[in-house]
Order: C-alpha cells, then structure tokens, then sequence
C-alpha cells in the first residue's frame, strides 16, 4: 500500500495522549464549581497551536504526530440534541447517550465544534506534509465507529491527497520499527476494550460499542456528581471520612439526596457491566481474517502480531462483579442493609414476647458497628495497581514486535525508564487535571514524548518534555530523576 509505505518513513516521532477533549460546559450560575475542570476557562486549544509550531520549528523535516488515546471523551458528553432522529431514553438523559453510532456522531460533531481552534491547528500540520495517528484510547472507543472517523476527516476537510496522511488504529501503533505505541488501557481490567478487533455488541436490537466498568463509572456516577473532576484519581477515590467532609464542603447544598444518587447510578453500573460481559461480540465469519489483516496494516505490523498481542490482555474486571460491587462500595451498603434487616426481624419476634422497645436494637447495632468498620478498612481500592507496567507483558510486547521502546498513556503519570531490556515511557496528560475543586493546583499539562535520529549513531533517541511557556522543557535527565524546577527552557534534544 503506497500510502502506508510512505507514512511509515517518518523519522521523527512525537506522542501525546489523554487530551479529553469534550464540549464546553457552562458556568452554572448557582455553583460555579460544578464541573469547572470543563469550562472553556482551562481549554488548552491556544497550548495546542504553540506546541505544533515549537515542534515544527524543531523538526528539520516531516514528522509523525500520534494521539495516544484518550484525545476525545466521549464519556463525558452530556448533551443531547434537542430534536433528534432517534430516541432517547431518560437514563440517557441523566447519564449522556448511549454509544451507538448515530449517538456518537452527534458527540464527536459536538466537541469538534467546541474546538475549532485545535481543528484547524492539526488540519495545518497535516498540510504541511506530516502524519497523524489516531489510536483509540478507553475514553474515545466511540472512535471504532466509520462514521466517527469520517467525520474527524470532514472536519480535518483535508484534500484528496492529504487524506491518506491521516489514520485511525483500533488499540496499537508501531513506529519505524523500534517503537510500539499504545494507550494502555489493554492491562486494565477496569478500563479495557474486552475485544478492539470486534468492539460492537448488540442490545435490544441496536450496535453499541462495548463500554468498560471505568468508563460506565464516568458516565453514570462522575457526569451527575460535578464536583468530582475524573482526571485525578485522587479527586473522587477516598476514604469514608474524606468523602464526608467532601460532602459537606462542596456537595450538602448542590446535592443534598447524594446517597440516593449514588446508591441508583453505581448500582446501574453494576447491572450493566455484568449484563454486557455476557454479551458476545458482533462479528462477520467471512472477513474476520480480513478484519484481522487491516488492523495489521494501519499498526504496522503483521496479523500474527496481531492475534498474539490480543492474548496479551487482561481479564476484565466485569468477569468479578463482587470487585466491581468492592469499587463502587455498594459490599458495604449490601451488608448495612442486611445488618438493618436482621436487626428489625430480630426485634419484630421479640417484640411480640416482651413488648421490646426498638431502642433496644441499639445495643447490637454499635456492637456490629466495630465489625463493619473493620471489614471497610480491609478493603483497598484496587485501581492504581494497574499504573504499574509488568516487565512479563512488556517483555512479551517487545519480542512479538520486535521493538525495543514501549510508549503507553492512560494512568496520566509521566514516566521514563528501563524495564528488564525494555525503555518504557508514558506521555502523561494534557487533561484539565487538578489537584482542587476550585482548579486551582494544576497536575503535570502538556507533557508530550519526542523521538528523533540520534546525532552521531544510528538508532533513535526518545525523552519526555513538557510544554510550557512555548517550550519543551525536559522532565527526566539523562540520569532518569524528574527535573524539579529547570533553571531555563531548553530546547527538544535528543542527545
């Protein structure tokens, strides 16, 4: 395929991912922080356009840039069309639409028109004669759908010619033959795509894409509780007195039936994950190998790679509904609920003997009590040990692909090291992370990987630079420590 040999013969490589592009939401007039991190006040389109420029200026010819997943979130779109083609059921409107293709047209239409300044920044580079990569992240899987994808290209309004510069790749991404690129979400079980070859299942006659337990999460629990910002993990996972005094602080006024609200929408959550493990992926016997074949050939590598890397994944957490149930405390509601029900029973039989005084059931509640704290205090969100790369994958990915560099996204920590005789690094995040309701402590913006020809060897050279004040400056140094507060901004180097 002339276009692919073409696109393949970049030298220069830049990665970034976890953008989260979404619609804009507006100020809400009575509590200003509701979803605040979503405003238009911390849109980074303008970053965006100064950061393709700097890398140009730096690029001494055509380059690849690849959006490591997460660019678009789909998840957070909560808007809806006001007379639309197709139905929309009430829990759409609580939770946002539904990923069927017609539904995420609408969404894609919808965040591309909020950001039209990032649209024409990226049509201008792909005129300039480089490369785009899209690699669909856990927060954009809308992305599988043809439809979506050519509405990017409609956006893009790229001429014929140019057209081919841009692709869309299902979870994976080899450049030049020494790096493999991928979201990273594949080794999550709470956020993994159970099947990008075939991501389509189908449900009360309709296609959808299949949403994983973290991004239903997003959807139900996060959309309708504002003050959460999802970007930060620890800005919605806590301990029981820190989400109280959350609550208190930001939540008693704006949500005063919060528990109701979380009680329905994680048990929704929980409903619906177990409900779509169970359902079998769509796909057409006559051109899976076909299927197979042209996800090779947008990722650069062969069908074998293909279905070894696919055994690669992890087990879904939706196989565990009890760890589903542990994350979203619903194990500590069904046993209050039980304890409750017991301790009522007990008191309606002894009530009938010794005309007891439900007060009574006091006595044994505060001796459950202990018990109960204990048990919650046993249990640890599970979550963050998935940050964490495994050298056994790693050492598997690089010996399938033949790479020797892996580059992964998703957990929105930077990171640049040796794992066994693997260089492993994740580009970090662009995401309006903060550490603060207000949004008022940012969390590590604007960081991108740069891979170039070494000076005076062959091979090539990646490192981790954050974007700030128009330049990259470094975030590890030669010797792998994170650079605290670099005296000046330096420019991309690869030696």
């Amino acid at each position: 395929m002339d276009g692919q040999e073409e696109y393949s013969s970049k030298k220069h490589t830049v990665i970034i991912s976890d953008l989260h592009l979404c619609e804009a939401e507006p100020v809400h007039p009575k509590y200003p922080l509701w979803k605040k991190y979503k405003t238009r006040e911390f849109f980074f389109d303008d970053d965006y356009v100064d950061f393709l420029k700097h890398i140009k200026s730096v690029s001494d010819g055509p380059m690849e840039l690849v959006l490591n997943g997460d660019i678009f979130d789909f998840d957070s779109v909560s808007t809806f069309p006001q007379s639309p083609p197709y139905r929309i059921s009430t829990l759409e409107r609580l939770t946002g639409l539904h990923p069927q293709e017609e539904k995420s047209l609408y969404k894609i239409r919808r965040i591309l028109r909020d950001h039209t300044t990032w649209v024409q920044a990226t049509r201008d580079f792909v005129l300039e004669g480089h490369s785009l990569v899209f690699i669909v992240g856990n927060h954009d899987l809308e992305l599988h759908w043809p439809a979506v994808q050519q509405a990017i290209l409609t956006a893009l309004d790229l001429p014929d010619v140019f057209k081919s510069s841009v692709r869309f790749c299902e979870w994976f991404y080899i450049s030049e033959k020494d790096t493999y690129i991928e979201h990273g979400n594949q080794q999550d079980p709470y956020c993994l795509c159970q099947d990008p070859i075939h991501p389509f299942i189908q449900r009360f006659n309709k296609l959808e894409v299949r949403v994983p337990f973290g991004n239903l999460a997003t959807r139900y629990l996060v959309n309708g509780m504002g003050f959460f910002n999802p970007h930060l993990a620890a800005n919605y996972i806590m301990s029981a007195f820190e989400y109280v005094r959350f609550f208190i602080k930001y939540m008693l006024r704006a949500q005063p039936q919060l528990m109701i609200t979380w009680l329905w929408r994680s048990t929704a959550v929980l409903f619906q994950t177990a409900a779509d493990r169970l359902r079998p992926a769509i796909k057409e016997p006559l051109t899976i190998e076909d299927r197979i074949e042209a996800v090779a050939r947008k990722s650069n590598a062969t069908p074998r790679m293909v279905r070894e890397l696919k055994e690669l994944f992890a087990l879904p957490a939706s196989s565990q509904p009890w760890i589903i149930a542990k994350e979203l405390w619903l194990d500590r509601a069904l046993i209050m609920a039980l304890a409750f029900f017991i301790l009522i029973q007990l008191w309606l039989v002894l009530d009938q003997v010794f005309d007891f005084s439900i007060g009574w059931l006091l006595i044994p509640f505060f001796l459950f009590l202990p018990f109960f704290v204990f048990y919650s205090r046993s249990v640890f969100p599970q979550a963050d040990e998935f940050k964490e790369p495994r050298e056994t994958i790693m050492r598997a990915v690089s010996m399938i692909t033949k790479t020797n560099r892996i580059i992964y996204g998703h957990t929105h920590i930077v990171r640049h090291e040796m794992i066994g005789p693997v260089e492993h690094l994740n580009s970090g995040t662009w995401s309006p992370a903060f550490e603060d309701v207000e949004c008022t402590r940012p969390v590590g913006q604007k960081t991108f990987i740069w891979i170039a020809p070494r000076a005076n060897r062959p091979g090539r050279k990646a490192r981790v630079y954050q974007f700030k004040d128009g330049q990259g400056l470094p975030v590890f140094n030669y010797g792998g420590e994170k650079i605290r507060t670099p005296k000046k901004a330096q420019p991309l180097e690869v030696e």
